[in-house]
């Protein structure tokens, strides 16, 4: 089992803080602030922290000023998931799933064993992990983590056989779980609790590579096909067939208060390297699934998408900027230039460019300069900025 390793001096990794609050950069989005708020200024949420992951550590930054607050070592390289809870993160080791307490901050001794941990699903009042080496749905509830002093109480239900795979738990107790092999998957069944067991009430097998999922309003959940994507919806599976041969859905990006999921989208099998140049819409409620092609010189990887305010979709492109999609009719409403262009990594792993948001914040990392910053995406202002002396790689938010 990991356990927290000696603490660097605070703000080892801080050499510069720029607050840059008021500095407007060109191709400002509308002003508009959510509904019931008076600020002109947007923040993230009181109290929120996010982590930022380099070779060999964990740096833990305030969420306001992106001062760093504490910093951690690790295994060479970790990935970072958020609980849901607005304090702790998955660090993914080589043991399982190590919990790091934002708040404390700590870098705990608590770890879900897992034999290669992969997906961290929160939704509801669940957190679902999922153990690739295993095929183990770990499930527990999310408060339930509190300080991270101990294992919370969990269920577990495994897969026949081990694959690359993920699950989730809706509201109404429903355990949605991929299926597949080590060799490919297949599709996805809906379970219900029956006991200390699961029973199968649904299954479809029509997703060949069945990846990543996605709750979008009124809790209907997509999941990735290498051929478009499967929709569950009111107890049933539905395949939505992509217009291309090859069309893969691999990552959903989506808001909870809209219909409209945002995939990630490659018609090449054989692509070389990880940038795509077109994303998908998927209406749940219309049960379609529609390409949408991005301006020319506008590509992105799977850390560059997220969903933010007025459930638009924001777009951190290789040309530096943020790109402001609205998933209703699939065009381009603005852009906000953030860092300097860059290229795609050669490993996925690789640190690239990356975008998280909270609120009305988004935070974009920029390895080429170690730099992470802050942007306001009611007006594209980058609010503050920080210099680290290690290359950010993965970002999640407390």
């Amino acid at each position: 089992m990991l356990t927290p390793q000696n603490r660097a001096p605070q703000n080892r990794a801080l050499r510069a803080v720029t607050a840059v609050a008021g500095v407007s950069l060109a191709l400002s989005a509308c002003g508009s602030t959510a509904e019931g708020d008076e600020s002109t200024t947007p923040k993230a949420d009181e109290g929120s922290r996010l982590a930022v992951s380099y070779a060999n550590g964990i740096a833990v930054l305030d969420a306001e000023s992106l001062e760093v607050v504490d910093e951690f070592e690790t295994e060479e390289f970790v990935r970072l998931n958020s609980v849901g809870d607005g304090r702790n993160l998955m660090v993914t080791t080589s043991e399982g799933f190590q919990v790091l307490d934002t708040r404390t901050p700590e870098l705990t001794d608590v770890v879900f064993p897992a034999d290669t941990g992969g997906h961290v699903v929160h939704h509801g009042d669940k957190t679902v992990l999922y153990a690739d080496g295993s095929g183990e749905t770990t499930i527990f509830e999310t408060g339930a983590l509190g300080d991270a002093g101990k294992l919370p109480e969990t269920t577990t239900w495994t897969a026949p056989d081990a694959h690359h795979g993920v699950s989730i738990v809706l509201e109404d107790g429903t355990l949605l779980t991929t299926v597949g092999t080590e060799e490919s998957r297949s599709g996805a069944i809906a379970l219900e609790p029956d006991g200390a067991d699961f029973k199968e009430i649904a299954a479809n097998d029509t997703c060949p590579g069945i990846h990543g999922e996605g709750t979008a309003a009124d809790e209907a959940v997509v999941f990735g096909c290498e051929d478009g994507a499967l929709l569950y919806r009111d107890g049933e599976f539905e395949k939505l067939q992509a217009p291309d041969e090859f069309g893969r859905m691999g990552n959903a990006y989506v808001s909870e208060t809209s219909p409209i999921i945002v995939g990630d989208y490659n018609t090449d099998p054989d692509a070389e390297g990880y940038l795509l140049d077109t994303v998908t819409l998927v209406d749940t409620e219309k049960s379609t699934f529609k390409p949408v092609a991005l301006p020319e010189g506008v590509e992105y990887t799977f850390r560059d998408v997220a969903r933010g305010p007025e459930d638009l979709a924001y777009i951190l492109a290789t040309d530096g900027s943020i790109h402001v999609l609205d998933p209703v009719t699939g065009k381009i409403t603005d852009e906000f230039p953030v860092v300097k262009p860059w290229e795609g990594p050669a490993e996925w792993q690789d640190p690239h460019p990356a975008i998280k948001v909270n609120g009305d914040i988004a935070y974009v990392t920029e390895p080429a300069s170690n730099t992470v910053h802050a942007v306001d995406l009611t007006s594209g202002e980058v609010t503050a900025s920080v210099e680290l002396s290690e290359q950010p790689n993965e970002i999640a938010i407390g």
